[in-house]
């Protein structure tokens, strides 16, 4: 092995590999155990997010497959209709050309080419992160046997009545021209205003006062509304209002919607550009007006006076105008949710439009009644309550998108505008007996991308044909997601997966928090604080990581902001952790709660982690390697220690079963580093030496001692290798002969299971006893500045017989590393010198102090740093004492200080009592 641990020098080799052997594949005679990777975007990089939820897949992948689980990690990628086609049109605009030059079948040729040139670059990323996907499964949203599948779905649920086409309100994006679905709109808070406009009554009586943040909706308004209970406006229901500006009148309704509490009491009512208004006017039967064009321009239902205008030019007029007649009341500055396209940056505008819709009703009741009777598990159980209330209040989903890039709708129209579905012309024509004579022309529409996201779990085995992957693997185990789509892709797989395959796609659905920065700061381009998981692995310079952050910013005047954060963050750039110390990191992040903060101190102690396990491996190989580890038979004698460490390691074992098992990442992290660096490394090889390098120990007892290093060892490496792959295999394959474990891959090898034979509840509680022992030297060494290596005289008093049964069974171990220069029992009654004190159980632990020290050298010492740490006192003190400090500091710096004043006074505590006792000498 290598002197100082590099995983530059071990990661990708390795990998390569475990790929090119083709160890990934589903190999095991045990249950089948499948995961679906969430397909991530084709035209993606991989981020924090897409690492932890790897990190979290392949961690229970490799466990499996440990197991002897016949397990199959699927993966893929998604087209990412919008995102790749805006991609390649930049491409072409570039150029100077653009798509309608090429034409519908030249654009998409253009589409594939830059996917087989541009768009592996995700997988290639997530390699680096050690997944262990079977790539040579590995599917694409577009390819053959996925594009029968949605069209077979499609055609079917058509057939059913599940599927139609209707105008209905879409969220619209007026630059890509296209419906898009909520995940897609990105709501802020900004600065705007809020237009208080006056209607007047048509018998001359007076006006109402209505207020919007869109004025220029109001030339498509269709009825004022006013709650039914309001008495300001009871006796107006029914009556009519003047429409500004347009010559129509428009009546007066009632409804429960108005919340009489805001702003005047009345409301504008514009069905076709409003959601809220779009149901307010179905349950009244008003006309709707749509009064937009596809790119958000008036059309020809808007007054003359308008027409052609874009919908700021025409607020901008139509607010003079009302001005103007008098009919503007009053403008107020007013902060509002401005929902943008999140691929344009456009606001999104609410368009009534003709798409094909899924009629999810019928579908939503068995998905419902799957997570109510148990088929389906949601970790934690309570994001249960929140599919619930999605599927519950659950509306029709528009499924049609206006691009070119994706799965083109199966329905053609003759001249007559008669719709036909099928899977194909020919079809249609056979289905509907349509002669060649009929011209039939293809919807121009694709598929919304989470479509074909929702039959994931199937058409990736192999639907709709019947195969041997699909009747293995159908349902798959666990779905691993964030809670941001719960609905728009979890509930849509159940649902479509309880209709095609009669079954759940998945037994449980565990929900993953998010992942944000070191403040609690959801990760973003605009922030400027999204963290690229390659470079914490392979680290980065400051110059290259202020390049990247403020590089293609849609907020400029951030740059100087973010630039400012940066360099105060990492003013070194940040450094080359690996993947190992980066997948820890993860996994000890991962507990139960909804948002995550990471923090580089937690990923630099797991690198140290890294550091650890390495050195220890050295230790122990420098210690076996050409020693008789009892391969071969002989005599193995254990010590205490060895006996102890087997016994802990068997609660380790399992303990990380039984949190892997119920998704608890954190705590198997958590059991592993205790163990592996408290246990194993910090006690077990200090204890392991005297027996190895002791003149009186047996053969048979250092024979014991190396079998149980390399054994403990291979099984410590076994624990670790779902989370750690790559120095687990290192290692790995360096330790195995040692320990008589036969393979080429650990990852073939079985996972430790607890073997209840080798705890030894005894050695346990004699091991304690020994660190106490041990650490009460240790603590009293460091009070007193008494230098590590001096032989200390020990004293214990108020003994028990078993405390000298304990240290006649462990005085090797205390006499290495505790270094007592004499050991007395104090007789029952007998005086206690004066001495520095530990506790070992009931026991005290005595070092005299006479002699040890230099009294008054030690006396000066203690008093300067008794000073010092006053002054430090009195200065916290005198911050918290200024009321205006306390009152005009943010809270979480008062709480800092109070913390300081704790401490400061707890070290000042301890330091005047040994001060006392050093002047009683």
């Amino acid at each position: 092995m290598q002197k100082t641990y590099d995983p530059r020098a071990i990661e990708q080799s390795i990998y390569q590999e475990w790929e090119n052997r083709g160890w990934f594949a589903p190999a095991g005679e045990g249950s089948p155990y499948c995961i679906l990777l969430p397909p991530p975007n084709v035209t993606g990089t991989l981020h924090m997010g897409h690492a932890f939820q790897d990190t979290l897949m392949d961690t229970l992948v490799r466990y499996h497959r440990m197991r002897g689980d016949n397990t199959l990690w699927q993966g893929g990628t998604d087209h990412a209709g919008i995102a790749t086609q805006m991609v390649v049109e930049r491409q072409l605009a570039r150029e100077g050309r653009n798509r309608h030059e090429l034409g519908r079948e030249g654009f998409l040729e253009k589409v594939w080419e830059w996917r087989e040139q541009s768009g592996h670059q995700i997988q290639q990323q997530m390699r680096r992160l050690g997944t262990s996907v079977d790539w040579s499964r590995e599917r694409f949203t577009m390819d053959e046997g996925l594009s029968r599948a949605v069209t077979e779905v499609f055609v079917r649920l058509y057939d059913e009545g599940l599927i139609y086409r209707g105008k209905r309100l879409v969220n619209w994006d007026p630059v890509l021209h296209t419906a898009v679905s909520d995940l897609e709109v990105l709501s802020e808070e900004e600065q705007g205003k809020l237009w208080h406009m006056r209607y007047p009554l048509a018998d001359g009586s007076g006006h109402l006062v209505v207020a919007t943040t869109r004025p220029e909706t109001l030339l498509g308004d269709t009825a004022v509304a006013v709650h039914p209970q309001d008495e300001r406006y009871r006796h107006l229901i029914g009556r009519e209002v003047e429409l500004p500006l347009t010559g129509r009148r428009i009546p007066v309704i009632a409804d429960d919607y108005v919340d009489p509490e805001f702003g005047s009491g009345c409301v504008k009512i514009t069905p076709a550009h409003d959601f809220n208004d779009y149901a307010v006017g179905s349950r009244h039967d008003l006309p709707m007006i749509n009064l937009f064009t596809i790119d958000a321009r008036l059309n020809d239902e808007a007054p003359e006076a308008y027409r052609g205008l874009d919908r700021y030019e025409a607020r901008e007029r139509i607010v003079a105008d009302l001005d103007a007649q008098g009919l503007l009341e009053r403008v107020d500055d007013h902060k509002l949710m401005v929902p943008r396209g999140d691929r344009s940056g456009a606001v999104i505008e609410p368009f009534l439009t003709d798409q094909w819709y899924v009629k999810v009703g019928p579908l939503a009741e068995p998905a419902i009644q799957a997570v109510e009777d148990g088929r389906i598990r949601f970790v934690p159980e309570n994001w249960s309550k929140t599919y619930f209330e999605w599927m519950r209040n659950i509306e029709d989903w528009c499924i049609s998108r206006q691009i070119w890039w994706g799965h083109r709708i199966p329905a053609w129209y003759d001249d007559a505008g008669n719709l036909y579905v099928a899977r194909s012309e020919d079809e249609v024509r056979e289905k509907y007996s349509l002669d060649a004579q009929v011209n039939l022309t293809r919807d121009a529409d694709v598929l919304d991308t989470w479509f074909s996201s929702a039959l994931w779990p199937f058409s990736t085995l192999g639907w709709p044909d019947k195969t041997p992957e699909l009747d293995t693997f159908y349902p798959t185990s666990v779905l691993v997601t964030g809670f941001d789509i719960i609905f728009f892709w979890v509930a849509r797989m159940i649902m479509m997966g309880l209709k095609f395959m009669d079954d759940v796609p998945f037994r449980e659905v565990y929900v993953t928090g998010l992942i944000r920065d070191a403040e609690g700061q959801k990760m973003s381009k605009s922030k400027g604080n999204v963290l690229d998981p390659i470079d914490l692995i392979d680290g980065i310079t400051l110059d290259d990581l202020l390049a990247k952050r403020t590089h293609g910013l849609m907020q400029p005047q951030m740059e100087k902001r973010i630039a400012k954060a940066t360099k105060k963050q990492f003013p070194d750039g940040i450094p080359a952790f690996g993947t190992d110390a980066l997948r820890f990191t993860l996994a000890a992040l991962a507990t139960s709660g909804r948002d995550i903060k990471f923090d580089l101190g937690r990923i630099e102690g797991y690198r140290n982690f890294c550091n650890k396990l390495w050195n220890a491996a050295r230790y122990v190989l420098m210690n076996t390697e050409g020693q008789d580890t009892g391969l071969d038979g002989g005599e193995h004698a254990y010590s205490l220690a060895d006996r102890w460490i087997r016994s802990r390691l068997q609660t380790v074992i399992h303990d990380t079963r039984r949190h892997l098992d119920t998704y608890r990442f954190d705590l198997a992290a958590r059991a592993l580093y205790d163990f592996t660096w408290h246990d194993y490394c910090d006690w077990y090889l200090e204890l392991s030496k005297p027996v190895l390098t002791g003149e009186a120990s047996s053969e048979a007892a250092r024979r014991g001692t190396r079998h149980t290093l390399v054994q403990v060892l291979e099984t410590l490496l076994r624990l670790l290798h779902p989370i750690m792959p790559f120095i687990t295999e290192a290692i790995w394959r360096q330790v195995a002969p040692l320990a008589g474990s036969q393979g080429e891959t650990i990852m073939h090898r079985p996972y430790p299971a607890a073997d209840p034979a080798l705890q030894e509840a005894e050695a346990e509680r004699e091991i304690e006893w020994v660190k106490q022992f041990i650490l009460g030297m240790r603590r009293i060494r460091a009070e007193m500045d008494i230098p590590p290596g001096r032989p200390v005289p020990v004293v214990l008093s108020q003994w028990s017989a078993n405390d000298q049964a304990r240290l006649e069974a462990s005085q090797g171990f205390i006499d290495f590393l505790g270094k007592p220069e004499s050991i007395t029992w104090l007789e029952p009654g007998g005086e206690e010198p004066e001495s520095a004190l530990a506790l070992v159980g009931e026991m005290r632990l005595l070092i005299p102090l006479a002699g040890l020290i230099d009294k008054d050298a030690e006396i000066t010492r203690l008093e300067k740093e008794v000073a010092k740490v006053q002054k430090n006192l009195d200065q916290c003190r005198g911050r918290l004492d200024n009321p205006s400090f306390v009152e005009r500091a943010p809270a979480q710096v008062v709480d800092k200080e109070r913390a300081r004043v704790a401490e400061l006074t707890a070290s000042l505590r301890e330091l005047e009592g040994q001060l006392e006792k050093i002047r009683r000498l």
